[in-house]
């Protein structure tokens, strides 16, 4: 009959298989589980972000503070293609006064609803065609579309992380997945993105520093890749009349002739992988 062993416990080996356990990957809770359970900033990231927004409100303050006051009621952000209307009317006036006031104040304003995600820029950009033209609109849209989702991208570098994780976690992981496969041609990629609506311009401004996308591969995408929109919505703001909603802007007809053009912008990786495959 074998002997029975006796089992001795030591204490201090047991404290440190639990500390191991709970430091191994396998035990981790899902970085979306974890940030579904609270508010996705810290008090630290909170309070940049609120300083950034404080800076930008500031500056918009004193920009209001030097119009005319004949011209406070006018300004209200534009929710519909109405609201659009009696905002060009109300404003076409003072626009063409004091240009440079004006250009002021419309910059700082579509730069701060892009920086921190406000919806209605597409208004703003039926305005500029609507007050300045082809030329002047696109250039406008342009220029503040891609300094406002810079500005996104480098406070999305910054404390955006734990905001992009507790929004879209797949979303996210796919976005990361696509980027890694395509690395060596990722400017045609984020081209593609931008010139395309396979994802939001939102998603993508806060996403891509979190997956590792370089800024001057964004910057180049976002320079380029918005003109073909820009353009479409700004020829729509010169016949503001005729515009009866926000939809009308992307019919069929439109959105094919963009996603042509994305396919264009992935042509090369397509034509390399082929050569690979071969």
């Amino acid at each position: 009959m074998a002997v029975p062993r006796i089992l001795v416990v030591d204490p201090e080996r047991l404290m440190r298989d639990v500390e191991m356990a709970e430091d191994s990957p396998t035990s981790k809770k899902p970085v979306g589980v974890e940030f579904e359970r609270r508010f996705p900033l810290t008090r630290w990231e909170f309070m940049v972000a609120f300083g950034v927004f404080s800076v930008f409100a500031i500056g918009l303050f004193c920009i209001y503070q030097t119009m005319p006051a004949a011209e406070y009621g006018k300004l209200k952000l534009p929710r519909s293609v109405l609201d659009l209307r009696i905002l060009k009317d109300q404003l076409g006036t003072y626009a063409s006064i004091h240009p440079t006031k004006f250009i002021l104040g419309y910059c700082s304003t579509y730069i701060f609803m892009q920086t921190f995600m406000i919806p209605g820029t597409i208004f703003m950009s039926l305005l500029a065609g609507a007050l300045f033209g082809v030329i002047k609109g696109i250039f406008l849209v342009v220029f503040n579309s891609t300094a406002g989702a810079s500005s996104c991208y480098f406070l999305s570098k910054l404390i955006g992380r734990p905001i992009v994780y507790w929004l879209w976690p797949a979303k996210l992981k796919l976005f990361q997945a696509e980027v890694a496969k395509r690395r060596d041609k990722l400017l045609n990629y984020m081209l593609f993105l931008r010139i395309t609506p396979t994802l939001p311009n939102l998603f993508i401004n806060l996403a891509s520093p979190i997956v590792d996308v370089p800024y001057h591969i964004f910057f180049l995408a976002t320079v380029v890749g918005l003109v073909p929109a820009a353009y479409i919505t700004v020829r729509a703001g010169l016949a503001l009349g005729d515009l009866n909603s926000v939809k009308d802007l992307y019919g069929f007809k439109t959105l094919s002739v963009l996603f042509f053009i994305g396919f264009v912008s992935i042509l090369p990786t397509i034509l390399k992988r082929k050569r690979i495959y071969e």
